[in-house]
């Protein structure tokens, strides 16, 4: 029978396998929600109207939905 460290070994290993194949989409997930947060609270500070997140682009104010420009594409 396995003992509580060898539990402990194994079950860092299983995390340690999950953590590389799902980091870099994690990275990514925060990094847009860190964007998101970031340009709310640049838009409660200014008190001006929010910014509306349409597939990922920002229409910042003052710009119409016919000229915003592409931020990067899939």
């Amino acid at each position: 029978m396995f003992g509580l460290s060898e539990l402990a070994i194994i079950l860092i290993v299983v995390i340690a396998v999950i953590a590389v194949r799902k980091g870099p989409e994690l990275a990514r997930t925060a990094g847009k929600s860190a964007r998101i947060l970031k340009a709310e609270a640049r838009a409660a500070k200014e008190g001006g109207p929010e910014p509306q997140v349409i597939q990922g682009e920002v229409l910042r104010p003052g710009t119409t939905a016919g000229t915003e420009q592409s931020h990067g594409t899939r």
